[in-house]
């Protein structure tokens, strides 16, 4: 009678065992299964963190994908604002298509300006630079609009609020040069200097002394280029700048040597041409002139300065 009473126990306690057993094993399945479907969605889907993980690997495609779908819900989601300007951005700078570059800049500067309104004070001097390279590309690259003052004013204010960037500088210069002040492009350039010497910003500094009348200062950065220069544009610019300057000077032998250089490598340089044209005018010898100018305007039919010489013979 023991016997039996001891059985029915064990085996009552063996079922509850195995009943908890399997609603164990049920509960875990479940629970794996749902934080499965939970990852996926956060980590595959349209989630802040699949665009942080998807920034950190470069892949500016993705980070534009998904930051677009968040921002479609959600408009001013700042987060997803400022990585849709940052990925639009250096979707823009890698596309040879110059129209859906464009197109990217500017959804990258409608982005990154929206994102500065509510950013964070940590992220607003990074996304004031990101501001002032998307200015500064859209310039290169349009044709009826100039935006060199937008470029300044947000990489000004990047470095006011503590960002630092070795091209600073030089995108600095450049902007000033497009807009004509002259002495804070060389303060910017020279400072650019300091960080990185190259034969295009020694060339950049030498085109702006040389546009303020101080072409001694321009000659020694002209002279830096010739001691190692490889890049024949970069030393073709400077020969020409060269010959323009013993233009000037009247020293036309000089001048004669630097442009007849210049069109042994390249034979349609129109400006070697009209400086050749204007050393002949100098010498009283028009038919020479007028026929270098023309020269200079069948390679570049919109050539200014030839076209105005044409224009004053009578």
């Amino acid at each position: 009678m023991q016997t039996r009473e001891i059985f029915k126990k064990k085996s009552h306690f063996l079922k509850k065992l195995l009943i908890c057993i399997f609603v164990a094993v049920t509960v875990s399945v479940g629970v794996f299964f749902a934080y499965r479907a939970i990852d996926s969605k956060i980590n595959n889907g349209n989630s802040i963190i699949n665009l942080k993980s998807k920034w950190k690997v470069y892949d500016y495609q993705q980070v534009y994908d998904i930051s677009s779908a968040i921002l479609y819900k959600s408009p001013f989601n700042i987060t997803a604002r400022t990585y849709n300007g940052y990925s639009a951005f250096f979707l823009a700078v890698s596309s040879s298509d110059v129209v859906q570059s464009l197109s990217y800049l500017d959804e990258a500067i409608n982005s990154l300006r929206i994102a500065l309104q509510g950013a964070k004070f940590g992220a607003v001097s990074q996304i004031e630079y990101m501001l002032g390279k998307a200015y500064f590309y859209k310039d290169f690259h349009s044709s009826y609009y100039y935006y060199a003052d937008l470029v300044i004013y947000y990489l000004l204010k990047a470095k006011k609020d503590g960002y630092k960037a070795d091209d600073i500088p030089e995108l600095l210069g450049l902007s000033y040069a497009s807009l004509g002040m002259t002495m804070e492009s060389i303060s910017a350039f020279t400072e650019a200097l300091l960080v990185r010497e190259s034969d295009i910003l020694l060339l950049s500094i030498a085109e702006q002394y040389h546009a303020v009348g101080q072409d001694n200062a321009a000659e020694q950065y002209l002279f830096r280029i010739s001691q190692n220069c490889k890049d024949e544009q970069i030393i073709l610019k400077s020969h020409l700048l060269m010959g323009n300057i013993a233009l000037q000077r009247e020293n036309f032998e000089d001048a004669e040597k630097e442009f007849n250089f210049i069109l042994e490598k390249n034979e349609n340089s129109a400006d070697a041409l009209y400086g050749l044209g204007v050393i002949y005018e100098s010498q009283g010898d028009m038919v020479k002139a007028r026929s270098e100018w023309r020269k200079a305007l069948r390679i570049q039919n919109n050539h200014p300065l030839a076209l105005k010489k044409m224009s004053e013979i009578k």
